[in-house]
């Protein structure tokens, strides 16, 4: 059988999910099975994963839009059997180019509820929900990664339900243990998430404020200057600063969550939360708000965290320090190995590039 031809496309490497999870998919697809080729919009200075193992093209672009005329022409001379995207607006233009190439498969993963997006005032992009309506429809196939974003194609973008598979995401790294606790230690809290009004860094740090104990707080994410202004100017109003420690970015997540208690997730939507799995990987619990999207596909109570359904229950949870410091780093990590291995999901991917492209 002769090898299938994929280009997998991608607006930058920097820190995310759709960029790690493509470099993934690049990177170890079957080479007996796929020739795959990673095209990258943005430049090559922003690299924070290893593509070593990876033939991979930058286009040094700015924008998106300005790459266009630019990924046609690969399209066209590379002759691909499929096209894959993973972001907005590149995964809206795929719609588009299928009905320019009869003979390449375009897929597209999803990484929205776009519904719930955009009903926040903050996050709005009516734009992109207008491309999307327009030409997710011409797409050969769409990866969602939780049920609830499936259910949201169908229902809001009229996508038909045979074109879309339900994949999780993999956990990547390696399962590995937390660090022992000592009893002297403070409650260690962390959260990663980009500095975005959509992630709930703000009502995170209002319940943190109102703890009847001491703790220590480590926020992991980057973002607009604005944003992260208004998360540094709510630490210093609810008088934070001392028990608050904010990171950019770090290549050492993994170890950041190994050194503490709970991962805290105070996301108002998640189409899959990876920062979320990457904790359990690691055997730290997750308190969450309970929200459309893969949070709940993940989350199981009592074994490896809670969910919540609002910040007075969140308050009441992070006090009762008994339940919550009941739950195993064992039950942690075994609830998420199997069901997220990264062989398994791989396989998926492969079996739909395999089955789409026939």
């Amino acid at each position: 059988m002769d090898r299938k031809k994929i280009l997998f496309i991608v607006p930058s490497l920097k820190a995310g999910g759709a960029e790690r999870i493509t470099a993934f998919l690049t990177e170890n697809l079957n080479p007996k099975l796929f020739e795959a080729k990673l095209i990258v919009v943005g430049f090559k200075k922003d690299v924070v994963y290893d593509i070593q193992n990876i033939d991979i093209s930058f286009l040094n672009k700015s924008r998106y839009f300005k790459a266009i005329p630019l990924l046609l022409q690969m399209i066209k001379s590379e002759k691909p059997n499929i096209v894959f995207g993973s972001s907005g607006h590149i995964n809206s233009t795929l719609g588009i180019f299928s009905l320019l190439f009869s003979n390449i498969k375009f897929i597209v993963r999803e990484t929205n509820i776009v519904s719930t997006v955009n009903d926040f005032p903050q996050e709005k992009n009516r734009f992109l929900f207008f491309l999307m309506k327009q030409s997710y429809p011409f797409l050969d196939a769409i990866i969602c990664q939780s049920t609830d974003m499936k259910t949201d194609l169908i229902q809001k973008l009229n996508i038909n339900s045979s074109k879309i598979t339900v994949i999780n995401n993999p956990i990547i790294n390696e399962i590995k243990t937390r660090r022992p606790k000592t009893e002297s230690d403070k409650i260690k809290f962390i959260t990663v998430g980009r500095m975005s009004w959509i992630k709930g860094h703000l009502r995170l740090l209002k319940v943190l404020s109102q703890l009847q104990y001491d703790f220590l707080y480590t926020i992991i994410g980057s973002g607009l200057a604005k944003e992260c202004l208004i998360v540094e100017d709510e630490i210093n109003r609810l008088n934070l600063s001392k028990k608050v420690r904010l990171i950019p970015f770090t290549q050492n997540v993994l170890s950041e969550l190994q050194q503490h208690d709970f991962f805290l997730q105070g996301s108002y939507v998640e189409g899959f939360p990876n920062a979320l799995l990457e904790s359990c990987s690691v055997g730290t619990p997750v308190i969450t708000f309970e929200v459309a999207g893969g949070t709940k596909e993940i989350i199981q109570n009592g074994i490896n965290g809670f969910m919540v359904k609002n910040e007075e229950e969140l308050l009441s949870l992070l006090n009762n320090l008994d339940l919550i410091q009941n739950i195993k780093t064992e039950d942690v990590l075994s609830s998420v190995a199997t069901k997220f291995d990264k062989k398994k999901i791989l396989r998926q991917y492969e079996d739909l590039f395999l089955s789409v492209s026939k």
